[in-house]
């Protein structure tokens, strides 16, 4: 249960000891894997609190383990919330970060600029839970309030925008969200908390593909859900299942009972146990290992990224790059305001030539890996048209940034001459023959 009180270090101290301790029947220093399914109770009667969560502790992997509190603990500090739980992966953290607020008949608000594979999700998968999507372009702020209505239970966006790098304007849709009384859940994966704090701007639940940067070694699946304990779930009424008794629990009213915690412990208590989307073991230890070195990556990822973007903002074969570290930015102001150490590694950029010579380049490459991840140590490259958002409508990938010219790029620790070198001969081979050549 993942309720930090870590005191006041710095960025680079809670990454490496936030939640973590010398294990105390070895004295090992790094978290060990308890790579166990289940717990021995002392007596029975403490088996009964455990169960009945009158006492904190371990029962069962699938909603607690060892090494996953720590990864819970870390996140959440790094985070600023007051409570983390674990999960699977980044899909699994959106049902996760929902399924609390949802009931059948109840819609979200969502940014049309989310990664492929979360449109997917909203607008077919959560269909068989009754759960209704209305996107719309956060930018236009009448839109945004237009789209919420009495059944709606949250606005969701991300800080940076997955394929593109736009940045959202987390404060705006925090007042709007507020103003209709259902709390802004932030997908901070792209930004990190190193980048980018949700919670600093009025973000009331984040969530992680830990995944992705928090790894940042392409070895392990993961997701989180932080929440800051602010958002009173009793002031509308429209939250039951955390206001309402709970069958599951005798009776249990999780607010009642445990106030800034309700949102956490139902997400343990209920929604891990009964739906079951555990993280393992070994692949927290692995993201722990990956957020000792969180922030001196991500000042490389910046780095290497802005010098990429700025070679490809004067190539000819390039029409345009959407990375909001250029001072040509249109998010360039908000960057400096929201993401002010950096804007993350992932952009897209316009190949002269379209759809065919996205393609060609692709294949051209010989450093980068084409590949469907992003917040890797390498650079990766893919076309979203053809893959991550090849199941959307013509439009919909338009409005997501993924559009048939549009080549993602997620920038890695390489030396940047050996990136842009490679980038260099992979777009002279895409554009030869053409104007662009």
């Amino acid at each position: 249960m993942s309720e930090t009180s870590e005191p006041k270090h710095g960025f680079d101290t809670l990454q490496i000891h936030a939640g973590s301790q010398p294990d105390p029947a070895t004295g090992a220093r790094q978290t060990p894997i308890y790579q166990t399914t289940s717990y021995v109770f002392r007596d029975a009667d403490h088996a009964a609190k455990l169960f009945n969560l009158q006492e904190l502790g371990y029962i069962y992997t699938r909603i607690g383990n060892p090494t996953v509190q720590v990864l819970q603990d870390r996140v959440c500090a790094l985070e600023g919330g007051a409570g983390a739980v674990a999960c699977a992966s980044g899909h699994a953290a959106q049902v996760m970060a929902l399924f609390p607020l949802m009931k059948p008949g109840d819609n979200f608000v969502a940014s049309t600029r989310l990664y492929g594979g979360s449109v997917n999700q909203f607008n077919h998968a959560f269909k068989h839970f009754g759960w209704e999507v209305r996107f719309v372009d956060t930018e236009d702020e009448a839109a945004v309030k237009a789209a919420i209505d009495g059944n709606t239970r949250a606005v969701f966006c991300e800080s940076i925008a997955n394929p593109g790098g736009y940045i959202t304007d987390i404060e705006a849709l925090a007042a709007i969200a507020h103003d209709a009384g259902v709390p802004l859940i932030v997908d901070n994966t792209t930004a990190t908390p190193y980048l980018c704090r949700p919670f600093e701007h009025g973000a009331d639940i984040v969530l992680h593909s830990t995944t992705k940067y928090l790894c940042g070694n392409a070895t392990s699946m993961g997701g989180m859900v932080v929440d800051s304990g602010r958002f009173d779930w009793s002031a509308s009424g429209n939250y039951p299942a955390l206001t309402t008794p709970c069958e599951s629990y005798h009776g249990l009213n999780f607010h009642e009972a445990l106030g800034g915690m309700a949102y956490t412990f139902y997400s343990i208590a209920i929604t891990l146990r009964d739906l079951g989307m555990c993280q393992a073991p070994v692949n927290a230890f692995q993201t722990l290992l990956g957020i000792e070195t969180l922030s001196l990556r991500m000042e490389r990822h910046c780095s290497n990224a802005l010098k990429v973007a700025e070679f490809l903002e004067s190539h000819p074969a390039v029409e345009y790059v959407t990375y909001a570290g250029l001072a040509s930015s249109p998010w360039a102001a908000r960057k400096a305001k929201y993401c002010p150490k950096g804007a993350s590694s992932i952009f897209t950029f316009g190949v002269k030539g379209g759809y065919d010579a996205c393609v060609r380049m692709v294949d051209s490459v010989t450093l980068f890996s084409h590949l469907a991840n992003l917040g890797d140590a390498r650079s990766l490259i893919i076309h979203s048209a053809s893959t991550t958002h090849r199941q959307l409508t013509d439009e919909q990938r338009v409005a997501a940034g993924a559009g048939p010219e549009v080549v993602r790029l997620s920038i890695g620790l390489e030396d940047p001459a050996d990136l842009i070198a490679d980038l260099d001969q992979a777009l002279a081979k895409a554009t030869a023959g053409t104007a662009a050549a």
